[in-house]
C-alpha cells in the first residue's frame, strides 16, 4: 500500500451562462478540454493515464459514461478504463476520493478525476407519457432538481 499521493494538476471546466455561449458543448466535450489541459500542465502524456473517473449530476443520454467520452476525446487510450460516478452534488469530490483509493491501494499510478456539467443541456422530459393514463407533464430537470426531497415525497 502506498503511503502518499500527489495531485499534480488542477483545471476546471469553463463557466458560462445558462443557454449562453457554451450551450452547444456537451459535458463530455467540456470535460475533455479540462482533462487535456490538466495532463499538459502536469507534463504527462495521455498514454500515461491509467484511469479516468468523472462525476456528473445531470447525466444525459448523449454520453451515458461521460468519463469514457471525455477521456477518449482527450487522447487517453482505449486501454485505460474510465467510469462515471453520480453522487449528485458530491460527484466530483467522490471521483477524487476514488482516485486516491486507486493510487493508495496500488490499482493505478496516474488517475484523472473530476466533475463536469452542462446545465444548458440537462434533459427536459415528458413525465406520464409512456403508457397513457395520467396527463403528461413537461419537466425541466434543472428546476426539479432544485426542489427539496420532502416537498416531492412528503
Amino acid at each position: 500500500m502506498k503511503e502518499s499521493f500527489v495531485i499534480v494538476s488542477a483545471v476546471r471546466t469553463p463557466i458560462g451562462r445558462y443557454g449562453g455561449s457554451l450551450r452547444s458543448l456537451s459535458s463530455g466535450h467540456l470535460a475533455s478540454i479540462a482533462i487535456e489541459e490538466a495532463i499538459k500542465r502536469a507534463g504527462l502524456s495521455p498514454e500515461q493515464v491509467d484511469e479516468a473517473i468523472m462525476g456528473e449530476v445531470r447525466q444525459t443520454t448523449e454520453s451515458s459514461n461521460v468519463a469514457r467520452v471525455a477521456a477518449l476525446r482527450a487522447g487517453i487510450p482505449e486501454s485505460s478504463p474510465a467510469f462515471t460516478i453520480n453522487r449528485l452534488c458530491a460527484s466530483g469530490m467522490q471521483t477524487v476520493a476514488t482516485a486516491i483509493q486507486q493510487i493508495v491501494f496500488e490499482q493505478a499510478d496516474i488517475v484523472v478525476a473530476g466533475g463536469t456539467e452542462s446545465m444548458s443541456r440537462s434533459p427536459v422530459y415528458l413525465r406520464n407519457s409512456r403508457f397513457g393514463g395520467d396527463k403528461p407533464i413537461l419537466i425541466d430537470s434543472n428546476t426539479e432538481a432544485g426542489q427539496q426531497p420532502q416537498e416531492i415525497y412528503g
